[in-house]
């Protein structure tokens, strides 16, 4: 049998300060993690145990990348993100081994089409249309943890034209990473290249064309992207 004669290139993203990319394995979302965004999507900040959708690893996209809006969708949203890059992994991974597989962390914003989302939670269908669609993992350059340790609070914020949507502090997540790490690891072998986007805060909201999107985390990046 013949094998197929082409070849598919390995999504990554860039490290800050070197000239070395991070090959992307998988990418792993974690839903409603911060209490207030719980409540703006009608569900309960309860410290339940979290729960986790994927995107493809070719759904990467840079964090100054003009990015065109998605087709099927009239509710594109924005979800500003704290992104850890694994540079280890393993099963059912205790806390202290948790943050040694950290190899760096990123600012992202999880693109959702929520028309498409809502469609799909009212049928019971799965979100994989809604969440996992071509440029919808927007990604800052990773910071390797080796230079800006593992924050346990910093600002997250995110703009839409100069308009302050999204504000809050990593310190709210309702699991932080150690925990995130350790309770995803018990679904799935972890390896090195996933990664996680550890849930947004609240004020989610709409994009349109011509829109700039602007956030970040302090001590991590920043993201600046124009919807075309």
């Amino acid at each position: 049998m013949t094998s197929p004669n082409f070849s598919v290139a390995v999504p990554s993203v860039e490290i800050a300060g070197s000239a070395g990319r991070f090959p992307v394995r998988r990418i792993f979302c974690v839903g409603r993690n911060y209490a207030e965004h719980a409540r703006e999507m009608g569900g309960s900040p309860e410290r339940e145990p979290p729960f986790f959708f994927a995107k493809p690893a070719d759904a990467v996209v840079g964090g100054t990348a003009e990015i065109a809006m998605p087709p099927r969708t009239a509710n594109l949203h924005h979800e500003i993100e704290l992104v850890v890059a694994l540079g280890r992994g393993g099963r059912d991974i205790a806390e202290d081994a948790a943050i040694a597989a950290v190899f760096g962390y990123a600012v992202g914003n999880d693109l959702t089409r929520r028309d498409l989302q809502a469609e799909a939670k009212g049928a019971g269908r799965p979100w994989d249309m809604a969440k996992g669609f071509d440029h919808s993992a927007v990604i800052s350059p990773i910071r390797p943890a080796a230079e800006v340790g593992h924050p346990a609070n910093a600002r997250i914020w995110l703009s839409v034209n100069g308009e302050l949507r999204q504000e809050g502090d990593i310190a709210d997540m309702i699991w932080p990473v150690a925990d995130i790490i350790g309770e995803l690891s018990t679904y799935v072998e972890l390896k090195a290249g996933d990664l996680i986007y550890t849930g947004t805060p609240a004020g989610v909201g709409r994009i349109v064309a011509g829109d700039l999107v602007e956030g970040g985390i302090d001590g991590i990046g920043t993201i600046a992207n124009r919807f075309a």
